[in-house]
């Protein structure tokens, strides 16, 4: 499942992929399998993110089940 819940947050902070994955020290490769929904990230690099673009886990990674 896609994450386009992160590519948003990442655009409202004028984050390019490369210049998030820097910020927390990973590969913009990483990035963009997690906005494809390819890889499925630590805990340490979710909470990195969310710290990186003032969101919560769940703002970012929560999925609601209908």
């Amino acid at each position: 499942m896609k994450n386009l819940k992160l590519k948003v947050a990442r655009i409202e902070h004028d984050l390019s992929q490369e210049e998030l994955a820097k910020k927390i020290g990973v590969t913009r490769q990483t990035i963009g399998l997690i906005e494809q929904g390819k890889y499925n990230p630590t805990l340490q690099l979710c909470i990195a993110i969310c710290k990186t673009v003032n969101k919560t886990l769940d703002d970012l990674f929560w999925n609601e089940e209908d």
